[in-house]
């Protein structure tokens, strides 16, 4: 199995203190063919993520990786945007003179309010159907490659108001996934939420296989690794998923053009 991981992170993320050879290290040790660093970056006065991130430094680091670790691991750039469809002039003029390979687009903020902020004194229906809207604002307009972690909100809910019922958000959820079908934008399953609390992948399956009846062709796989001991994380479990909702291939990308990978 030609295993890839297409979500890390690293300490040009503001969450982590990981470092480029640790995460490429760690990836070779483990058998990863090829992976994606995706940091976080955000043009958002507000957010906690924005003045972090040096691409000149990130860059560079990225290419002595590559000349390091390049005969045993296919390494590309990417990056994680926060609420890509806000400011979107601002993000154009920050990523236009780059040569990213890769870019996942979340929602972490909703009205400025973190996710665990945004949760309160929200019954579980009005949350994530709130939540998922942003999610449809964000895949209807952002310049990504791929939705990370479409139904993140249920990570900071499931201690609080508890998880959201498929059915009762089958509407939005189904425009979202027709809305980047139609855009060519893929899906992620992302594999950090089998590592916690949570015990369920990032989406669920039903929103894969949704996906997948859809028409949806692009998927990729990722850990969401902040810790280097994490890269490659469940990503065996992600590929059994993806077969079970009738995928034949996962993708990787270059210069932002998707490459199907066969499963077979």
């Amino acid at each position: 199995m030609h295993l890839i991981d297409y979500h890390h992170h690293t300490n040009h993320s503001f969450d982590s203190t990981a470092s480029m050879k640790e995460v490429c290290k760690t990836a070779i040790d483990k058998g990863i063919k090829e992976i994606c660093f995706t940091e976080h970056f955000s043009v958002n006065l507000l957010a906690p993520t924005y003045g972090h991130m040096n691409f000149t430094r990130y860059f560079n680091e990225i290419k002595e990786c590559q000349k390091m670790y390049g005969n045993h691991l296919v390494i590309k750039a990417g990056i994680e945007l926060c609420e890509p469809h806000l400011l979107r002039d601002e993000y154009e003029m920050a990523l236009s003179p780059l040569n990213l390979d890769f870019i996942l687009g979340s929602v972490h903020n909703v009205n400025n309010l973190k996710l665990r902020k945004f949760l309160e004194n929200k019954d579980a229906y009005s949350a994530y159907q709130s939540y998922f809207d942003e999610v449809y604002k964000m895949v209807c307009s952002a310049d990504i490659d791929v939705i990370a972690h479409l139904d993140l909100l249920k990570r900071y809910a499931v201690k609080t108001i508890g998880m959201y019922h498929f059915e009762n958000h089958k509407e939005v959820l189904e425009a979202i996934l027709k809305k980047a079908i139609e855009r060519n934008i893929g899906i992620e399953i992302n594999t950090s939420g089998l590592r916690g609390n949570l015990q369920q992948a990032l989406p669920s399956i039903e929103i894969v296989q949704l996906y997948k009846e859809l028409g949806g062709e692009i998927l990729t796989i990722g850990s969401d690794s902040h810790f280097a001991d994490a890269v490659g994380s469940n990503i065996k479990d992600a590929v059994e998923m993806a077969i079970q909702c009738g995928f034949t291939s996962i993708f990787t990308f270059e210069r932002r053009k998707p490459i199907a990978l066969n499963l077979g």
